[in-house]
């Protein structure tokens, strides 16, 4: 398997630290408001490549974070603490928001048929842990302490922002006026933040240092670690994660531990709405909810998303998840032809298992999904015109099982029709012979009242369900 490594900038053979295992970390969503579709989009791809490793043979040991204290309004370490904003701005405390989006977020992953990861860990239930390793960074030097909080020193890491290729001396120089006056450095970020002089937090607690709460950065690396060890096979986020946070994320865990943090990084690219980058000044951070109020499937989201590379910027239009949602319809369509098997029917096992071996050998390009869903196109089109010979019934079935694991899009969710409705075509073909129209007409029109319409070939009529 091939990935593109952001560390090396590189397209680079997969091998993980153990043989047959994979550990791999996810930055998770911060969860003060809902998640909008570019949110999910990010999720989408690391579900992809899960299910590509397991595909190859991989066991994958999967964390993905929720953060649910701790990322304040600016990267920069400014402003408040998102979870306080929205518990301001609903008149709730931090700790109900966060409950509320999380399982908000939770029902998003599950109708966009995303796996929950091994291990779902939240930041504040391990609060001890972090504070264990900024005890650790501490004891090594790494440490300071000024009026709001403790900071990593990060003129004391060699390579700092490497993975970024960021140019540190550059930003020294052209520090902002606004920077804190008291950091030693404008690079150096808040480990913990101490809850300001006469207030009182939802959401603090007791450390060496003082009452507060950790930074952002500190739970990401205080939690991979507790569940996957010093070093990581594959680290994955958004790419607006890869200038402040992934570099902070392995300046403190390498400063604590003397190992490398993550081997392979794997960053998304962002997904623009109608060209734009999302926000919410914008009003385009468009959400599943409100998707579904127009007919949209989440499905048809994530058969969108994949229609792009995890690497490319993809672009979300409403015409676009049209184009996407009458796509699926075919592809399901295909995939209900289990149930119409026919004499006749030209697709056999070597189209299938020629068709499986390209998909996969796609997805172990890199995630080349867009060249996954052309293969599985020229299949289906295939069936459409050919249809199925009963003798590839169980390759078919095995393709199907395998599409269901690798693109997840549940087709082998959908039911057989009922029989009388089976009885009713049957009916229409015997009054299309006798050429007496109106009574196939009336029939394909009652069928289509129960979402069941029909395609009349050369070997057979065949129905599908209208989406």
């Amino acid at each position: 398997m091939q990935l593109y490594n952001t560390l090396t900038r590189k397209l680079e053979r997969f091998t993980p630290q153990v043989e047959g295992e994979v550990s791999l970390y996810t930055c998770g969503p911060t969860v003060y408001d809902y998640q909008h579709i570019g949110n999910y989009s990010a999720y989408v791809r690391w579900d992809t490549l899960v299910r590509a490793l397991h595909e190859s043979g991989y066991a994958v040991d999967w964390v993905m974070n929720i953060t649910d204290v701790g990322h304040l309004t600016s990267d920069a370490d400014e402003g408040e603490d998102k979870l306080q904003k929205g518990a301001r701005r609903e008149g709730k405390s931090a700790w109900d928001v966060a409950k509320f989006y999380t399982a908000d977020f939770m029902d998003g992953l599950k109708a966009m048929n995303i796996q929950t990861p091994t291990h779902v860990v939240l930041a504040t239930d391990h609060i001890a842990e972090q504070i264990s390793l900024i005890k650790q960074l501490e004891s090594k030097g790494f440490t300071y302490i000024i009026d709001d909080g403790v900071y990593f020193d990060t003129s004391k890491s060699p390579d700092y922002g490497h993975l970024a290729r960021l140019d540190v001396k550059g930003l020294q120089a052209g520090a902002r006026i606004e920077m804190n006056k008291q950091k030693r450095n404008q690079t150096d970020f808040a480990l913990w933040k101490f809850t300001p002089a006469g207030q009182k937090r939802d959401m603090e607690w007791a450390s060496p240092w003082g009452n507060g709460f950790p930074g952002w950065h500190i739970e990401c690396s205080a939690m991979s670690m507790k569940y996957l060890g010093d070093t990581l096979d594959i680290h994955t986020g958004g790419i607006d994660h890869l200038p402040v946070h992934h570099i902070n994320e392995i300046a403190q865990s390498q400063a604590a531990t003397g190992k490398q943090f993550a081997r392979y990084w794997l960053h998304a690219n962002h997904l623009m709405v109608e060209g734009s980058k999302i926000a919410k000044s914008a009003g385009n951070g468009i959400l599943l909810h409100e998707l579904a109020k127009e007919g949209f499937d989440p499905l048809d989201v994530r058969l969108l998303l994949l229609q792009s590379h995890y690497r490319s910027q993809a672009n979300f239009t409403i015409e676009g998840l049209k184009a996407a949602r009458k796509r699926r319809q075919s592809i399901q369509a295909f995939a209900d032809l289990r149930f119409q098997l026919v004499d006749g029917g030209e697709l056999d096992t070597p189209a299938f298992v020629e068709t499986k071996r390209v998909m996969l050998e796609e997805l172990q390009e890199d995630l080349r999904t867009p060249e996954v869903l052309a293969a599985l196109s020229d299949i289906t089109e295939a069936a459409e015109t050919n249809l199925v010979d009963p003798a590839a019934k169980d390759s078919f079935e095995r393709f199907l099982a395998f599409l269901d694991r690798t693109v997840g899009l549940n087709l082998l969710a959908s039911q057989d029709i009922e029989p009388d409705q089976k009885t009713m075509i049957t009916e229409r073909e015997k009054a299309r012979g006798n050429k007496d129209f109106a009574k196939a007409d009336e029939i394909r029109k009652m069928l289509a009242s129960k979402n069941i319409e029909l395609r009349d070939t050369p070997v057979a009529t065949i129905w599908y369900r209208k989406l």
